[in-house]
């Protein structure tokens, strides 16, 4: 029997978003880097788009743990920044819910900004190229659970 998982729509409890913000940040930035340069390793991020980011901020935030990551794209890799002097070109803001049906390609960016589940500050040109940059990964596919009854 194949199971197809759906990310439901969900808030962490607020003392999860004030706990985070107390934490340090940067092991999300390194996180979030290492994903994405991974995406440039296995050749899933468009090359002809990459040029458009060169020394962009960008700042992701997840507003119902308190995490937050700050990088930038330089010489070809994404780059953490661990104390930003400036405000981001791009922000990204939403629960960490949003983020997971995202990255699952439940929803797509266009719905939820549009459902206010999504908010995205800064450059509005950059954030196209962002967006049509995700719109055209092609994710590697992954097996579906089989569970037996």
């Amino acid at each position: 029997m194949n199971t197809h998982f759906t990310i439901p729509k969900f808030r962490l409890p607020s003392f999860v978003a004030r706990l985070g913000e107390r934490l340090p940040q940067w092991p999300h930035a390194l996180a979030l880097v290492a994903g994405l340069n991974a995406a440039l390793k296995m050749k899933l991020l468009p090359a002809s788009e990459l040029a458009l980011l060169e020394d962009k901020l960008f700042r992701v935030r997840v507003n119902d743990t308190g995490g937050e990551a700050s990088y930038t794209y330089r010489n070809g890799l994404f780059r953490p920044v661990f104390r930003p002097q400036r405000e981001p070109d791009l922000a990204f803001a939403a629960n960490l819910s949003a983020y997971l049906q995202l990255l699952a390609r439940q929803e797509d960016p266009d719905t939820l900004f549009f459902n206010r589940e999504l908010e995205i500050t800064g450059n509005t040109e950059l954030g196209l190229v962002v967006k049509n940059m995700l719109d055209a990964i092609e994710w590697p596919r992954l097996p579906l659970i089989q569970t037996s009854h």
